[in-house]
């Protein structure tokens, strides 16, 4: 199967944001990583039947608020000023977590550092000495999460890609990830390899000559 890039450069953060809210099944209840991920909200259709979920307590949670919008006293996980939909709740922290270990949630969207061609995922620190760890809710949303989405920049500031063989950074969670959205292509994770679903200002080929495992076609 031939893939032709969809567009004519990478996408910028918001254009990988909608991208990616465009594939969240109708109905689903969902939870947003701290950074990135939490842009999807602002992308996801108002008849959606999506239903956003913060490890801090909060279901129904709606997009960044903004001017007169801003509670103090209502934030995602993050610390960023969220909206309430109609029918929000809020519950104990640890009622959260229940939610996301109990396997309630559909999918989870989280930033990565890596993803290796088995779907292993490490996003909680770099490894180095003066890097601040930073694992929140990750490894519990890793595995209790029916289906775990990444959401990064497919090269890091060096060039070197972040979707690799084996994952050099100490790992959040084991063979976890489905499907990575990034702003070169979207890969799927699969049994047989890792396929590509989409390209964005590039050809399969291009990618194949910056990564290091083989792609297969989707």
């Amino acid at each position: 199967m031939t893939i032709s890039a969809s567009t004519e450069a990478p996408l910028d953060r918001r254009a990988l944001a909608a991208r990616l809210a465009a594939d969240i099944p109708r109905g689903s209840y969902v939870n947003l990583g701290i950074g990135q991920p939490t842009t999807v909200a602002e992308f996801l259709p108002a008849d959606a039947e999506v239903v956003l979920h913060t490890e801090n307590g909060m279901l129904g949670m709606g997009p960044e608020a903004r001017g007169d919008d801003i509670d103090d006293d209502l934030v995602n996980a993050g610390k960023i000023h969220v909206t309430e939909m109609p029918g929000a709740s809020y519950f104990h922290h640890a009622d959260s977590f229940a939610m996301i270990r109990g396997g309630h949630l559909d999918v989870c969207v989280l930033g990565a550092f890596q993803v290796s061609v088995r779907g292993d995922l490490a996003n909680w620190h770099t490894g180095d000495v003066d890097a601040i760890p930073a694992v929140g809710g990750a490894m519990d949303l890793a595995h209790g999460a029916e289906n775990v989405y990444v959401m990064m920049t497919l090269f890091d500031r060096t060039g070197a890609a972040k979707l690799v063989e084996e994952c050099t950074y100490p790992l959040t969670g084991l063979a976890c990830v489905r499907r990575v959205y990034t702003d070169h292509a979207v890969f799927e994770i699969r049994d047989t390899g890792v396929a590509v679903l989409e390209t964005f200002g590039c050809t399969v080929a291009q990618l194949q000559g910056r990564l290091a495992m083989p792609l297969i076609p989707a």
